[in-house]
């Protein structure tokens, strides 16, 4: 039953899914987190694995950077292939003065500057949040395992561009509250809300677009992501 983008087989994915946006994060994910793990798909080198945590199904499988590749994957697990949850883990630059890099973020809600979403019901201007049942385990985790002031929620912005912000917008986005930036969950959110599907994404501040001083590395870009994957686990097998 392979689609245009997955080429794994009825039964491959498990009910619940983490995605990185990188295959080869979401490959060292599924190598250190899943018991079992085998590769279900790896079309386009968008490597996807499916095994166990503590006896309960789990997959690991990469989206691509931007909305409309997470958009492709999340519509294809959602209509066929059994898919209940998708837990976005990612990396995200930060916006609010609260936040600061190497903190949580559990995005409760996502802006977007993305036509994406306008396009889904005309003439109203789609709310994309997240799925409150998910959010709350993944907040609960994050309480439990002592992060306290470096755990947050609340709304985030999903950008279309990486490398081009309107002037002001940043620091206007920041007075109302939002928390960091990324590329993906309000397609996610959307995605899921079409299919009747739960849909979150916990994201780790890797960068703070109004003080750079402290941002990471690339190579810890890659490595410090802990604390949101336990978050996103959390949340996966609530």
């Amino acid at each position: 039953m392979a689609t245009p983008h997955i080429a794994a087989e009825p039964g491959d994915f498990a009910p619940a899914v983490l995605m990185p946006g990188d295959p080869r994060r979401a490959q060292r994910i599924a190598e250190g987190l899943l018991d079992d793990a085998r590769l279900v798909t790896d079309v386009r080198g968008m490597l996807g694995f499916t095994g166990t945590v503590d006896g309960r199904p789990l997959s690991v499988m990469g989206s691509g950077m931007g909305q409309p590749s997470f958009s492709i994957y999340a519509t294809e697990l959602f209509s066929q292939y059994g898919v209940e949850r998708i837990i976005r883990v990612g990396t995200a630059g930060g916006i609010g003065k609260q936040v600061h890099v190497g903190d949580v973020v559990i995005a409760t809600g996502a802006h977007t500057d993305s036509a994406m979403n306008q396009l889904r019901i005309p003439g109203v201007n789609f709310s994309a949040v997240a799925d409150f049942r998910l959010a709350m385990a993944a907040y609960r985790a994050g309480l439990e395992a002592g992060m306290g002031e470096r755990l947050h929620a609340g709304t985030i912005i999903s950008r279309d561009h990486f490398y081009f912000t309107p002037e002001g917008q940043t620091e206007r986005l920041s007075a109302y509250g939002t928390l960091c930036v990324e590329m993906e969950a309000a397609a996610l959110y959307a995605v899921a809300a079409e299919f009747g599907k739960q849909a979150l994404a916990v994201l780790t501040i890797s960068d703070h677009l109004l003080d750079h001083s402290g941002d990471m590395t690339a190579a810890e870009r890659e490595t410090r992501f802990q604390d949101s994957l336990r978050l996103a686990v959390a949340a996966a097998l609530s």
